[in-house]
């Protein structure tokens, strides 16, 4: 077996059984990064000394006897923040921005012997669906290189879609996760609202964004999901919940279940091909003894416009503290770099003069931020302004409060739910960038879990136009066991995760 083809839980079982060091495992994945990552440009930084630093300690310390710890390799989007090394959000006005901390997630992942391969590519501030939206370059989907991985956790799913990573982890704001892991062809689990702490998480919208795995199969989803969940005394949002063992619920045994299909998901935009694939998952969990119903969620027709009005409103909030005071992008700083913070170095721009606040504000924005970043930022600050605040931000809330209704009633007779993960399958880079609705259309499906803060894991469930399907399946609040065993169920019956792109020797448009 080549290492970059194995899972991470078989990658754990094989250093721990002493058949491969860590070191060696190691290296694998970044001989692999080397040969296609110039085709998929997955990576914003590849921490590759970081990485062997930490595996010959470990291995050392294997060797001397200590409890031997996983040591398989992994990436993290680059908006969870790492001590030391760069996180840029995909964005700018953060070039060269080292955290003094890092995020509580990546330092269970580290506490569990985990190593760091790098940080991947991400819409700039997770604001996109795509990963085009990233300021420094796109990334591809490893299944097509003309076409793109989904977004915004997009570097993710590309590099555990092409064997750059056994597993990575991502953000999930309105489907960030399960989106880019549809269209890639690998699992993506968004756990429900405060299971995963967000310290450490740079905020686009505080009440939506939660931390996720993207794997290659649903046992690994369990693995990294146990890593990382708990409460977090420095996470006031992070729920007093104690989490389960998770790879106890790996069993195929589903009979008894009842699952409903929201006919709101299935409507306009839903391609045809994209639901046949959905409807034959539904099939093949019928066949393992779910019963499947038609239900409804009457608001969930609504939920892209609560989406974006509530997201945009956050985000004008929690993107003030880029102002070119403090850290980050300084418009106007003097040749060489001007130190603002925290190791930043301030870039070289034809500023405003000295004392000009109001003017420094508004070139280091106008500099840092990219268009859609602004486009948001612009919105939202719309919505939140004095005589629109009662007529859109405040009805969108009492709007996702009536979402969670439909959500309750809907899990009083159903288990879970079904649904496509995405509309469509990848669409080809460049097709949707001038054209806002029709991009932000692509998280039909996920946004309604999202703004009820219920956890949803998508899963491969076949191909269109050669392109990877993603069945999703979402859950009350804290069912990641039950949403972990449908999918186990269904994983086990279809041979669609074992799938490989090809994507060795293509050099990308």
């Amino acid at each position: 077996m080549r290492f970059t083809e194995a899972t991470a839980s078989q990658l754990a079982t094989l250093i721990a059984q002493g058949e491969v060091t860590r070191s060696e495992v190691l290296e694998s994945f970044l001989e692999r990064i080397v040969a296609v990552e110039e085709s998929v440009a997955a990576f914003l930084t590849v921490t590759a000394d970081h990485g062997r630093r930490l595996a010959r300690l470990a291995d050392k310390a294997a060797e001397g006897g200590a409890t031997p710890t996983a040591g398989v390799p992994f990436a993290l989007k680059d908006n969870i923040a790492t001590q030391d090394i760069p996180t840029t959000c995909g964005s700018r006005i953060l070039e060269g921005y080292r955290p003094p901390y890092s995020a509580t997630v990546m330092q269970r992942l580290e506490a569990a012997g985990h190593i760091l391969l790098g940080k991947t590519n991400c819409d700039e501030f997770a604001m996109g669906s795509s990963t085009e939206n990233s300021g420094f370059h796109p990334t591809a989907n490893p299944w097509d290189l003309r076409c793109v991985p989904g977004g915004s956790s997009g570097g993710s799913a590309a590099a555990v879609a092409a064997y750059e990573v056994p597993f990575a982890l991502g953000s999930d704001t309105g489907g960030s996760i399960r989106q880019p892991a549809s269209f890639c062809g690998v699992v993506g689990l968004k756990p429900t609202y405060g299971l995963v702490s967000r310290y450490g998480l740079v905020a686009f919208a505080s009440s939506l964004d939660q931390i996720g795995p993207i794997t290659r199969d649903v046992t690994d989803a369990a693995l990294v999901l146990g890593a990382i969940a708990g409460p977090d005394p420095l996470d006031s949002t992070s729920a007093r919940v104690k989490p389960p063992d998770y790879g106890q619920a790996l069993v195929p045994d589903v009979d008894g279940l009842v699952a409903g299909i929201p006919r709101e998901l299935f409507g306009e935009g839903v391609e045809p091909e994209v639901r046949q694939r959905v409807e034959e998952a539904a099939a093949v969990l019928a066949e393992l003894g779910v019963g499947v119903e038609e239900c409804s969620l009457p608001n969930a027709a609504f939920a892209l416009d609560m989406y974006y009005v509530i997201a945009p409103a956050e985000a004008s909030s929690n993107l003030a503290r880029y102002d070119g005071t403090r850290y980050g992008y300084r418009a106007g700083a003097a040749a060489g770099g001007e130190d603002v913070g925290n190791g930043a170095r301030a870039s070289i721009g034809g500023g405003p003069p000295p004392g000009d606040l109001l003017s420094l504000y508004l070139s280091t924005r106008s500099q840092g931020f990219g268009p859609e970043v602004k486009r948001r930022i612009m919105l939202g600050a719309y919505v939140l302004s004095a005589g629109y605040y009662d007529a859109y931000y405040l009805k969108a809330q009492k709007a996702r409060t009536l979402l969670r209704r439909d959500f309750e009633q809907a899990f009083g007779r159903y288990d879970f739910l079904i649904s496509p993960t995405s509309p469509t399958v990848a669409f080809p880079i460049g097709e949707r960038a001038d054209d806002p609705l029709a991009m932000y259309m692509a998280d039909l499906c996920t946004i309604p879990a999202s703004l009820a803060g219920l956890p949803a894991i998508s899963v491969p469930c076949g191909f269109s136009q050669g392109l990877p399907v993603g069945l999703q399946l979402m859950g009350p609040a804290f069912s990641e066991e039950l949403l972990l065993r449908v999918a186990f169920a269904h994983e086990q019956r279809t041979d669609h995760h074992t799938k490989r792109p090809p994507l060795l020797g293509v050099k990308r448009h």
